[in-house]
């Protein structure tokens, strides 16, 4: 079975008079999947944010292990 692709413009009141007219079912399905794209897209922004080649895992676990020391003092010292 073949699948034809259309396309069509629609304003956003259009689109959002359609999902309106959605079962409810159909309208949690495509909260769903539009709360997994955004997810999506600020995770990709975030990963790009943090992205070096400066960091290696040497130095984030002699970090790790100061601040460890650090917490663990703090804890001892109450």
């Amino acid at each position: 079975m073949k699948t034809a692709t259309y396309n069509i413009d629609l304003g956003f009141d259009q689109i959002l008079d359609l999902v309106r007219q959605l079962p409810k079912k159909e309208k949690i399905r495509l909260t769903k999947e539009l709360e997994r794209e955004l997810v999506d897209v600020k995770l990709t922004a975030l990963l790009k944010a943090f992205k070096t080649d400066d960091l290696d895992q040497a130095t984030i676990d002699k970090e790790v292990e100061i601040v460890r020391t650090e917490l663990y003092a703090k804890s001892k010292g109450k």
